[in-house]
């Protein structure tokens, strides 16, 4: 069965890749107007644009972060004491 939890993980997982390959996209098709339209490109607009898809980015992270603290906390663990790197 699947967790609520579980879930929301790869949601936020799936929304970050399509973003990131957004990001991808928005940069190649800069690169390729850019080229072709040189003084007349619209440089303005792409750098909003991009700074947009930061936002959602920021955004994706910290709904990633409070899922994280949730989930601990819901398991009886303080999120600031557990540390992600550690080996036993």
């Amino acid at each position: 069965m699947k967790t609520v939890e579980s879930e929301a993980r790869k949601a936020l997982n799936r929304f970050r890749r399509a973003i990131e390959k957004a990001e991808t996209e928005l940069r190649s098709l800069e690169g390729a107007l850019r080229h072709a339209e040189q003084t007349d490109f619209p440089v303005e607009s792409y750098e909003t644009a991009a700074a947009s898809l930061r936002v959602v980015v920021n955004f994706v992270d910290e709904e990633g972060e409070r899922l994280r603290e949730k989930i601990l906390y819901a398991g009886g663990l303080e999120p600031g004491r557990v540390r992600r790197n550690q080996r036993t």
